[in-house]
């Protein structure tokens, strides 16, 4: 007897080692999903809305290096995708979309819920395209899952829903695609350029990104050997800040002084494996060499003086032999100094005074610091979560930290909190999500209690869209449009069958963290943090300043001095 184009399709997965499959059911789907019913090999993970589907399954793409798979029924369905592919692409996680369409006959024609995916996917995809038949679909699946594999990316596959029901006479195959042989750095000369470079240099500073993942102890050698000290780019926290002794903390519009000043008072910038975009961070007169494995990013967001195409652990081992001894430990002292005293301002900041409300988002988040396990996964929303996460959270080699930190969208913190507790069972997962980035997906709150997934939900109710406030005022608005006026998450929370817990004082905070985190399922504890919480970046330039000075003359000019006693209040006499 015949198999249908999904049936193989679903046995292509699974004899790849697919577990997954993040989605919600649709007519022009029924074909995979019954195929899904059917092997009990591969779980599928019905969410609420296809948006969470994509971020989960970039979530676990990022945690197990392995492809994953989402996918949305025709038109509406499989468009929900959108946002949360375009985060997998920008992340550089392996993600196979399946992008249902209708029925092949009616393409054309203006049909119900016609669009054309693989013309809208091409943007966020490495590869995106229609199978028009059954028996072609499963040469293009095969190609689809090696170009998302091989390219770090999204690859979606659009199948009408009667290609899918087709018979099919092509054979099922296992996909795997791993290299762990190759070696791959520069050529001798340039090397050799860059060794001539750092023997001369009298101040070197490192800046890591994530392409420092699987090289610890190689960056911690070379780090040792040049007396440098290590400023890592957020998305290089989770595998650069654990057991670092040149560690001076993040720099950028969400990272600290310490970080800003490493950079700027070097004579040579070592870039490894990041794509740091905020140019005016990068220092005017130091020589700089960026290591990438990725060539087309070389120079693309600063001058470089020379550039290395490698991965940053081979590339480290063919420099290290070729270094001279020790350098003067005088930069990296000074660095590190000024990192003590910026992680000691920021931690004075994180205090839960009692009976003073609203409460610090920052002693919020160092609390779930202290409290949360060895081996976390932490997500975050954009906005002030992500920064109270880069600033307080700490990482040891075992954590994880998620967010979308180069697309940039909000309410990614429960999606991709769904996706890392799919995959692991047993570890802590532990969301730190804004009101604004919770309510825009809210209605996945209830995937978490179907699928039975033990998520920690810590929200940081401030009542408005923070981040965006902040910007306003820095450019010399008056914040607009902001104001969130919001339920009780924790009566939601109760009302979706989990833990629920709301706090409003410090000293109530604790004891409500550890009642959720040794919760048996699903909690959500809603806090209520202060809205005028400034979060400075490590250099304020003139115009932010005067942005800030416009800013209170006219909230001064409009009756709202009482916003900005607050947030003098807030921010200067603590």
């Amino acid at each position: 007897m015949a198999k249908s184009a999904a049936e193989v399709i679903v046995e292509t997965l699974v004899a790849s080692g697919i577990k997954r499959v993040y989605g919600l059911p649709g007519d022009s789907l029924n074909g995979l999903t019954d195929a899904i019913r059917t092997h009990s090999e591969i779980q599928w993970v019905h969410v609420r809305h296809e948006e969470v589907a994509a971020f989960a399954a970039g979530a676990e793409a990022h945690l197990t290096g392995d492809l994953v798979v989402c996918a949305g029924s025709c038109g509406p369905g499989n468009l929900h995708l959108i946002n949360g592919l375009y985060d997998c692409h920008r992340s550089r996680v392996p993600v196979l979309a399946i992008a249902a369409q209708i029925p092949s006959s009616e393409l054309g024609t203006g049909y119900f819920q016609e669009t054309h995916p693989e013309i809208l996917f091409k943007d966020c995809s490495h590869y995106c395209e229609l199978v028009s038949e059954s028996n072609n679909v499963p040469r293009i699946l095969k190609i689809a899952m090696r170009t998302a594999i091989a390219r770090r990316g999204v690859a979606v596959i659009v199948a009408p829903g009667d290609v899918l029901l087709g018979d099919c006479s092509g054979e099922v195959e296992a996909i795997k695609l791993c290299d762990p042989a190759s070696v791959h750095h520069a050529c001798e000369d340039d090397l050799k350029a860059a060794v001539s470079l750092l023997n001369d240099a009298k101040k070197v500073t490192i800046l890591g990104g994530i392409g420092c993942a699987g090289a610890h102890a190689e960056l911690m050698a070379l780090a040792a050997q040049l007396q440098a000290p290590i400023v890592h780019a957020l998305r290089g926290k989770e595998f650069i800040e654990h057991d670092n002794p040149n560690d001076v903390g993040m720099t950028g519009l969400l990272g600290f002084s310490s970080g800003y000043y490493a950079m700027k008072n070097c004579d040579v910038l070592l870039m490894l494996g990041t794509d740091f975009p905020y140019t005016q961070f990068f220092p005017e007169k130091a020589k700089i060499i960026q290591v990438d494995l990725r060539g087309e990013q070389i120079g693309r967001r600063t001058r470089v003086d020379l550039g290395l195409i490698g991965s940053v652990k081979d590339t480290i081992h063919a420099l290290l032999p070729q270094l001279k001894g020790e350098k003067n430990s005088d930069h990296l002292k000074t660095s590190v100094d000024h990192y003590k005293k910026a992680r000691k301002d920021l931690d004075e900041l994180a205090v839960g005074e009692p009976g003073k409300t609203p409460i610090h988002p920052q002693y919020v988040a160092k609390l779930i610091d202290e409290l949360a396990a060895e081996d976390t996964v932490f997500t975050c929303d954009v906005g002030t979560p992500t920064i109270w996460a880069a600033r307080y959270l700490r990482m040891n080699g075992q954590r994880s930290l998620l967010g979308s930190f180069v697309h940039g969208s909000m309410a990614s913190a429960v999606p991709q909190a769904i996706g890392a507790q799919a995959a692991f069972a047993k570890r802590q997962v532990i969301a730190l999500a804004g009101d604004g980035g919770l309510a825009m997906l809210l209605g996945d709150l209830l995937t978490l209690k179907q699928m039975k997934l033990p998520v920690k939900i810590v929200v940081f109710n401030n009542s408005a869209l923070g981040f965006v406030e902040l910007e306003m005022k820095a450019a010399g608005f008056l914040d607009f449009g902001t104001t969130l006026e919001n339920p009780s998450f924790a009566e939601i929370a109760k009302a979706c069958g989990f833990l629920g817990v709301r706090v409003e004082k410090p000293e109530d905070l604790k004891g409500a963290l550890q009642q959720a985190l040794a919760f048996d399922g699903p909690a959500l504890v809603d806090v209520v943090v202060n809205r005028q919480e400034l979060s400075l970046p490590p250099s304020i330039e003139f115009k932010q300043a005067t942005g800030f000075g416009l800013y209170i003359m006219r909230a001064v000019m409009n009756g709202r001095a009482d916003e900005v006693i607050d947030l003098a209040k807030t921010n200067l006499f603590r």
